[in-house]
């Protein structure tokens, strides 16, 4: 008699198997981000919810450990915390990345800037400089202004020519670079060669469509915390200038941007808008929009992100 053979066959988890698997490895960096993103009282920045956004901050930078292969050279910059993450393999020396980050212009520091930093050091082979500039509402605008020139001509100082400097920055720190990009057309002087936006905050008048559209689906912001930092950082001015809001600037001359967003948030209008200008005024634009994403994805430990950060590198390697 045949023996009977008994076939065992090993289950694979289905497509929505291994998205809720995902969604539950990623639900502690989504609770931190909301933590940050979360203002109750859009009119002045509670202190209590300015202490929840910074405690969320490094809660972030904990959580998402820097890549392997990094060094971490933290300096004072004339009385400014910043740090050089440079690859530990050999790196291309002539040229660096200038990070921005986000926030809201209320929260940030080097720990919460190394995750991003890390990562575009990573897939450009290049150094990045991060700096902690000062925080809203304790040093409103233009505080964070004057600090991001300062980092651009402590570059410049070293050596680096502004050809050689790409700047890269994540929400309020997308916003930043391009100010900072407007203060040096408007002197006079080179601007960056590249820039590299992670769902950047373009508009301070909130004026966009998805502003309305994402409110109910953005697993991040919120309206109350667009408000509530706006108005810790600029309370007084005027929103619609190009010095908050670089979408109304004059964008012609601009050095070739990439922007990446997320089809889940709050902020999409400001990327796509800003595409469509730079396109408008004859710059090279790229806009990359992620299905099904949030805010300022690319620091989340996923594929996708890998991925993001991959398309990053081919970018500035068919730029430079």
């Amino acid at each position: 008699m045949e023996e009977d053979r008994i076939h065992i066959r090993l289950a694979r988890p289905g497509a929505e198997q291994r998205r809720e698997a995902e969604r539950r490895r990623l639900d502690p960096f989504l609770r931190a981000l909301r933590a940050i993103h979360t203002a109750a009282t859009p009119e002045t920045m509670d202190p209590d919810d300015l202490e929840k956004q910074r405690r969320g901050q490094e809660l972030l930078g904990r959580l998402t450990a820097p890549m392997a292969g990094m060094s971490w050279e933290p300096f004072e910059l004339d009385g400014m915390h910043a740090a050089w993450v440079r690859p530990s393999r050999g790196h291309d020396r002539r040229r660096c990345i200038l990070y921005c980050h986000g926030g809201g212009y209320t929260s940030g520091t080097l720990g919460y800037s190394r995750i991003l930093a890390s990562k575009l050091a990573h897939v450009s082979g290049w150094p990045v400089l991060a700096f902690e500039y000062r925080l809203a509402p304790e040093h409103p605008y233009p505080a964070a202004v004057e600090d991001a020139v300062r980092a651009w001509d402590y570059l410049m100082y070293q050596g680096f020519g502004a050809r050689d400097v790409v700047v890269a920055g994540d929400s309020a720190g997308g916003n930043l670079a391009l100010v900072l990009t407007h203060l040096l057309k408007e002197a006079g002087r080179r601007l960056p060669r590249a820039l590299t936006l992670f769902s950047p905050w373009t508009d301070m008048t909130a004026s966009g469509k998805s502003y309305q559209e994402r409110a109910d689906i953005d697993p991040v912001l919120t309206l109350n915390y667009i408000y509530a930092v706006r108005d810790a950082y600029a309370r007084g001015e005027e929103f619609g200038g190009c010095h908050l809001s670089p979408l109304f600037g004059d964008l012609a001359g601009f050095p070739p941007t990439l922007i990446q967003a997320g089809t889940q948030e709050l902020l999409l209008s400001d990327s796509i808008r800003l595409r469509d200008r730079l396109v408008q005024a004859g710059v090279p634009c790229k806009l990359e929009v992620w299905t099904g994403l949030w805010h300022v994805f690319q620091m989340f430990p996923m594929r996708k992100a890998g991925e993001a950060m991959e398309s990053v590198g081919r970018f500035l390697l068919e730029t430079l």
